[in-house]
């Protein structure tokens, strides 16, 4: 089996300028865990995830420090520090969600799926064309690969 026999092809899906209350009530309404965002041409653009949108919820711990002749030095990436501050201040679908996430195409086995869902943690991997690696065909979610077990079991 490839990606193209279990995705869904009828994409829901959110633009980056949108308010993330927005995408929130698409998030649940439609109970999904993931919504690929798109520009005006159908590009992807990025995804949203519900563990983003909880990540708003989380404490930034701030960073060890060193203090050395009255001088501080941080001992930690100021970069992941800032990353983390936009990420729980976002109003937005673009500053929350995942720029350049990671894709299948069509061809791609199922197994390659599993894969990449069970090692990186994801839950909704969009799927592109071959040939334009921005233009989404279909979206797969963890519901979709257990499907699969499902038809197994009754052959």
């Amino acid at each position: 089996m490839k990606a193209e026999d279990i995705m869904t092809r009828e994409v829901i899906v959110v633009q980056a300028d949108w308010e993330i209350g927005k995408a929130v009530d698409i998030l649940l309404s439609n109970h999904i865990n993931g919504v690929p965002v798109v520009d005006e041409n159908g590009d992807l653009k990025g995804i949203i995830c519900q563990s983003d949108l909880i990540f708003q919820q989380k404490q930034v711990s701030l960073p060890p420090i060193l203090t050395f002749l009255d001088g501080i030095i941080p001992l930690s990436s100021s970069k992941r520090l800032e990353k983390e501050f936009k990420k729980i201040a976002a109003t937005t679908v673009k500053q929350a969600m995942v720029h350049d996430p990671v894709t299948v195409e069509p061809d791609t086995p199922i197994s390659r799926v599993a894969a990449l869902m069970v090692e990186k943690h994801f839950h909704t991997i969009p799927v592109v064309d071959k040939q334009n690696k921005f233009k989404l065909v279909g979206i797969i979610g963890k519901e979709d690969v257990l499907k699969t077990l499902v038809v197994e079991e009754k052959k």
